[in-house]
């Protein structure tokens, strides 16, 4: 839980440096090529007072890039590299060749199926109902 917290504090801290970047150094450099500040007013269709403005989603994806990248970079990359050396640190080694929890539960699903068969096999010997099985 405490991970989720710094995550969101720190997201909100990279989005507003990613906004800065934006607005004071791409959207000039945005005016310098195409004559606008932002690219909003560009590529847009109106038709009976209806406007679709491609650039505004495109600066919206540009933005959600660059948050993107440097969540990626400043937060997350540094974070698993600590947690990596707080491993190795700690003298704990990943187990390449431990099963994956879905793995696991497959295993114990079939364990489980397992287990009845052999019961209601069981049961039926028990009973009378069922006559063995002749295994040749």
């Amino acid at each position: 839980m405490v991970d989720m917290a710094v995550g969101v504090v720190m997201g909100s801290a990279v989005t507003s440096v990613v906004n800065a970047i934006v607005n004071n150094l791409i959207s000039p450099l945005i005016a310098m090529i195409f004559g606008k500040p932002d690219l909003s007013g560009l590529l847009t269709i109106t038709y009976r007072n209806a406007t679709i403005s491609f650039g505004a989603i495109l600066t919206a994806l540009l933005n959600f890039l660059l948050i993107a990248i440097a969540v990626y970079f400043c937060i997350i990359m540094p974070i698993n590299k600590l947690r990596q050396l707080s491993r190795a640190a700690s003298g704990i080694k990943d187990q390449p060749n431990a099963p994956s929890p879905q793995d696991q539960s497959l295993q114990l699903l079939r364990q489980i199926a397992n287990d009845i068969h052999q019961s209601t096999n069981a049961d039926s010997q028990q009973a009378g109902t069922g006559l063995p099985r002749n295994q040749d």
